[in-house]
Formats: structure tokens, C-alpha cells, sequence
């Protein structure tokens, strides 16, 4: 028997609507035969915290196998998986359609399933995952949500740590005064002379970017009107990754048929659908035809969906984009977030970044270690900056005039991580993502 797979990586559909999928020793079983032939291979050591929990377990129990290790023990090699994909997408030799049939996060999910299905779930945790509820109480009242949330904030910050499990040092994405869809700021004119008009696209704002980091769909609605693209903002309701993280599938799919029905019709009219973060596209994309594999309305969605970065260097590629691109003064640094890799479209923050001339850009396509909620919880904050440390010493050492990623979260992250590091502050500007940088370079 050859190792690996000669053909391209296959996913198979959830079976979360099976009995048998929250059967605990079936469960049990399929771990420790996915659990043995990661012991035996150990490629992705470095990848996250996983896999190094995993194997200690293994080697540090009475016959150094997995025979000895007690099913109870596996509990913390779960928490430490942050469904990023990168084992099954670039590490792993035996996923489908090798015999093995290993797919590491999408066991870790059906775990996660069975806990949440057994009220394992904590309620602070599924308070988090909330991300509409929440966002629309914080951007009511942002100013105060701020405040709260502010890392230097002594009041309020142990009392988050104590009640809802965040570490009071992880730095917490800020809330706008007005969502992006609630904005009445003026839109831009659809430049008609550009090689792309005749496009329209449907931006998918995402709860991050609708709630949180409004910039970035200001800036993708100027870049794309300066393209000669028509556009329109919808957000319908989150996307359900974080739902998904913990474990409740039935809300994914639930979000998944509800967002393609609501999103249908602008496809009908022609429309494109773009997502403006890379876990929402991946979710988009790839996850929801896996969770409700028999509705068409989301396979069609699916294939109308694309990452902001992929949609513009399509534009690029196929039309051209507009003249008007200037230099970005002190170089870039793109971290490629793993769910943009997940997406295997290739660098596309990178390619539509050297599309602006004279400047330098640097890639970095490594784990910040933020991992989503993942990260800022109180048992992971000190685990998730040690996974990023080498992201954050390579950018300490750069020292860019920018430091953008298609996950935000990941880029702030970053720079906390590069914060601990000896030396220079670092102080890039304040985008966060790559359609910010091109909207800058066109003087928007």
C-alpha cells in the first residue's frame, strides 16, 4: 500500500442528522483509529496545539500507545482543534480518497456535536457564539461596549474572565456606532469607463463586518464602484462558524438554508455574492453544502460566492482594473489566514496587493494561533500567542507600514503577540484587511 492520496482532497457530507454519529462508542471508536494513524505519522506536530496534546497523551501513558490511554483524556486534544482545516487541506496524507478516510476536523466537529448534544455546552459559550444578538447590542451601545471591553479596563475585564471564561489581556474586536448595512453614508458613482462594468455584486457583510469592522465593506464598495461594479450590502443573519465551533450543526444548517433563500434572488438577477472575511466564504463555500448537502439553494449559492481578494483578482485577470493605483508607502506585510488557505484558491491577498505598483510585499502564510473565539478564552490566550510568536517576531523584525490579513482578528492578534517581543513598537497603519490597502492605493 503507497502512502497518500494521488488524487485531490475529498469531503464527505456531515451524517449530523444520523443516530449514529452521536453514538458515543462509535465516537469513541473513530477516534482512536483516526488517534492511531496520527500517531504513527505525526506530520502535523506543528501545526497547532492539537497535535502535541495528542501525542504526549500517547507517549506519556503506561505502553507509550494509544491502547493505554483513557477515552476521558481526550477531551483537551479537542478543545485545542480551531476547525481550521489546515491538517486535512496541506498536511495530512490519508484524507479521502486514501483509504485511511482520515478527516481530522470534521471528527473533532462531530465531538463537539456530541457534547452539545449531551449539555456539555457551557451557557457562557453559547452566549458567545450569539454574534447577531450580541453585535446589535454593541453597536447600540458602542461607546459603553468599548469601553467594557477595553484590555486596560480593570473594572470590567476580570469580570469577564470570571463569568464568561475570556482572558481580560486577549484584545477584542471593537464595535461600530452604525452597522455597515444601517449606514446612510453617500455611495460612490459607478465609474462606466472601467473594464469591469456590467458586473454586480451582493456583498455578504458578514457579522464581523457588518457589526465590527465596518471599514472594510466602505472600502469594498469604493474599490468595486471605481471598477465599474454595481453592488449592494445585504446581511441577512451570521454565517454560523461560530455555532459550528461548538458544536451545533442544526443552527449552521438552519443559518446555511435560511442565508441561500434570502440571497437566491440577487443571484437570479446576476448578481455575484462576495464575502468580505475569509472564515465566512470558507463557510459559504465550502461548509454549508457539506452540512445540507441536498439543497440546491445553497449548492447554488456555493458556486456564486467568492472572497473579496479572489473577486477583485478575478476582475483584474479577466477585465483589467482600473489605472489609478498608487504606491503604499513603507511595504506590506499579508499574513494568508488558514481559512483563506482552506479555501484552495491559492494567495489571492497577496497576488491583488502586488497589483499595486512600487511596493514591497511580504507574505507571511503561517498560524497567527487566534483561531476565532478560540483564542481569547482564558485557557487558550497564552497557548494561541505562543502558536502566533513566530508570526508576530517575523512582522517585529519587518516593521511594516502595513500589516493586513483577511482575518482580521488574526492581524490584531498579531500585533499583540509582536507587543511581547523585545524591541520597537510596531506600528503599521490602521488597516486591517487587504480591500483596505487597494482602496488607499486609489486614493478613496
Amino acid at each position: 500500500m503507497s502512502e497518500g492520496s494521488l488524487g485531490a482532497p475529498i469531503r464527505h457530507p456531515i451524517p449530523w442528522r444520523e443516530p449514529d454519529y452521536y453514538d458515543s462508542e462509535k465516537l469513541d471508536a473513530e477516534i482512536r483509529r483516526v488517534f492511531d494513524i496520527c500517531h504513527g505519522c505525526r506530520r502535523c506536530f506543528n501545526l497547532c496545539d492539537s497535535f502535541p496534546r495528542l501525542f504526549d497523551l500517547i507517549d506519556d501513558s503506561e505502553s507509550g500507545e494509544l491502547d493505554t490511554v483513557d477515552s476521558a483524556d481526550f477531551k483537551p486534544v479537542v478543545d485545542a482543534c480551531t476547525l481550521c482545516d489546515m491538517c486535512f487541506m496541506v498536511k495530512c496524507p490519508y484524507v479521502p480518497p486514501h483509504e485511511f478516510d482520515l478527516d481530522f476536523p470534521h471528527l473533532m466537529l462531530r465531538y463537539r456535536a456530541w457534547e452539545a448534544k449531551n449539555g456539555k455546552v457551557s451557557f457562557a459559550a453559547k452566549q458567545l457564539t450569539q454574534t447577531d444578538r450580541n453585535g446589535k447590542m454593541g453597536c447600540g451601545m458602542s461607546s459603553v461596549a468599548n469601553w467594557a471591553c477595553d484590555t486596560s479596563n480593570s473594572l470590567t475585564r476580570p469580570v469577564m474572565q470570571a463569568v464568561a471564561g475570556i482572558h481580560r489581556g486577549a484584545e477584542l474586536p471593537k464595535f461600530s456606532a452604525t452597522p455597515l448595512t444601517g449606514s446612510e453614508t453617500p455611495r460612490p458613482g459607478i465609474n462606466k469607463d472601467a473594464p469591469a462594468f456590467g458586473r454586480k455584486a451582493v456583498i455578504y457583510a458578514t457579522c464581523f463586518g457588518n457589526y465590527n469592522n465596518t471599514a472594510i465593506g466602505d472600502a469594498t464598495i469604493k474599490v468595486l464602484a471605481k471598477n465599474g461594479v454595481e453592488t449592494e450590502i445585504v446581511y441577512p443573519r451570521c454565517c454560523g462558524m461560530p455555532q459550528l465551533e461548538q458544536g451545533d450543526i442544526a443552527a449552521v444548517a438552519a443559518s446555511a438554508e435560511a442565508t441561500a433563500q434570502d440571497l437566491g434572488p440577487w443571484i437570479d438577477k446576476g448578481y455575484d455574492v462576495i464575502a468580505l472575511v475569509s472564515s465566512c466564504a470558507l463557510m459559504l463555500k465550502f461548509e454549508w453544502p457539506l452540512i445540507v448537502p441536498d439543497n440546491d439553494a445553497v449548492k447554488r449559492l456555493s458556486a456564486a460566492t467568492s472572497d473579496i481578494s479572489e473577486y477583485l483578482v478575478d476582475i483584474a485577470k479577466t477585465e483589467g482594473l482600473s489605472e489609478g493605483l498608487a504606491p503604499l508607502e513603507g511595504g506590506v506585510v499579508v499574513h494568508i489566514a488558514c481559512h483563506a488557505r482552506a479555501q484552495n484558491m491559492g494567495q489571492k491577498a497577496a497576488e491583488l496587493l502586488r497589483l499595486v505598483p512600487d511596493t514591497e510585499v511580504s507574505v507571511i502564510e503561517r498560524c497567527s494561533g487566534h483561531g476565532g473565539s478560540w483564542g481569547v478564552m482564558t485557557e487558550n490566550f497564552e497557548v494561541a500567542l505562543k502558536i502566533g510568536k513566530p508570526v508576530a517576531r517575523d512582522v517585529k523584525k519587518q516593521n511594516p507600514g502595513h500589516l493586513v490579513s483577511e482575518c482580521p482578528l488574526a492581524r490584531d492578534h498579531i500585533l499583540q503577540g509582536a507587543e511581547r517581543l523585545e524591541g520597537d513598537v510596531v506600528e503599521p497603519s490602521a488597516a486591517r484587511h487587504p480591500v483596505e490597502l487597494i482602496a488607499r492605493a486609489y486614493g478613496l
